[in-house]
């Protein structure tokens, strides 16, 4: 008899990534929890091996039991173990992840800045041009009204 979970990582990576988070991160949260499930596969196929050999057996002893207590004592000790350890990873993962989001937020205020700068920039631009454009425009039209009075004999010169 063996248990088999079956983990979805794209499914997985693709959820935290509609969440929010980086492929990157969500490549290592997914990479974590594999990590995680193998450990404890690991840490319990002795004991499901053990109870294996027990089932087919036609009576256990007091030893037997004696035994299979002692292995889910081990067990359990190991189990903790690693789900403290998989405590502190996830601590360090979240902690990594919440400056990684806060250093992304200064840089897109810096940009959003470095926009409102081109922006200003851009408008005080855009009103010189329109200005020049209107000297060239009042310009010739001065003197076209010049030629035109100097051709049609207007003022007189």
């Amino acid at each position: 008899m063996s248990a088999t979970i079956i983990f979805d990582n794209r499914n997985y990576v693709s959820r935290l990534e509609q969440a929010g988070f980086t492929r990157m991160q969500a490549e290592a949260q997914a990479e974590v929890l594999t990590e995680h499930s193998e450990t404890l596969r690991a840490a319990l196929q002795p004991l499901l091996r053990f109870y294996e050999e027990t089932a087919h057996r036609d009576l256990a002893t007091k030893g037997d039991v004696l035994d299979t207590r002692l292995e889910i004592e081990k067990v359990r000790a190991e189990v903790e173990k690693v789900r403290a350890d998989l405590k502190v990873d996830i601590e360090k993962v979240r902690a990594d992840l919440k400056v990684d989001i806060e250093n992304t937020r200064v840089e897109v205020e810096k940009v959003r800045a470095e926009v409102e700068k081109v922006r200003a920039d851009l408008k005080s631009d855009m009103a010189k041009v329109k200005y020049d454009l209107l000297k060239w425009q009042i310009g010739i039209g001065i003197a076209l009204v010049a030629i035109m009075a100097k051709g049609f004999g207007w003022l007189g010169f």
